[in-house]
């Protein structure tokens, strides 16, 4: 008869053949591709992690809420007339870095829990580059329709 107190439970739930990436890498794709690349990579790597449905949502909403930060300092900051955008690429990364900051804190109990099993983490390159590129045209496009519709 198995003995219950020995029983791994930190893997319990979780589909241990998808690797989860480490959480500090995703601060670059923010930094690189915005807040919607972001989103896109926390989301993804919270299910690798098995992060609760729940913060998953909250995820989501965070990534939501950056978007319209992100589109505040944007009407903020530019301006018309001019064209010019005084410290704009600045206050969109760090918009991006601040979200993705509170991303990783909904990620990092389970990532925790990841580490302590021992296993190595997956690569980050392919994802986080295409979702960087694909974040930052999705992020210009909104941007730009902003101007035309103001």
């Amino acid at each position: 008869m198995p003995d219950d107190l020995l029983r791994p439970t930190i893997g319990a739930g979780v589909n241990m053949a998808v690797r989860p990436w480490r959480l500090m890498s995703q601060a670059y794709v923010a930094f690189f591709g915005g807040v919607l690349a972001s989103t896109v990579v926390a989301y993804l790597n919270s299910g690798r992690l098995g992060v609760d449905a729940g913060r998953r949502r909250l995820i989501l909403l965070t990534g939501l809420a950056g978007q319209l930060g992100v589109i505040g300092v944007f009407l903020a900051l530019y301006d018309d007339a001019s064209g010019v955008t005084y410290g704009l690429r600045l206050s969109l990364r760090v918009t991006a870095v601040l979200c993705c900051l509170v991303q990783l804190r909904l990620q990092r109990p389970m990532d925790r829990a990841f580490q302590l099993r021992g296993a190595d983490y997956g690569s980050l390159w392919g994802v986080g580059i295409a979702a960087t590129i694909g974040g930052a045209i999705v992020e210009i496009l909104i941007l730009f329709l902003v101007t035309v519709v103001l």
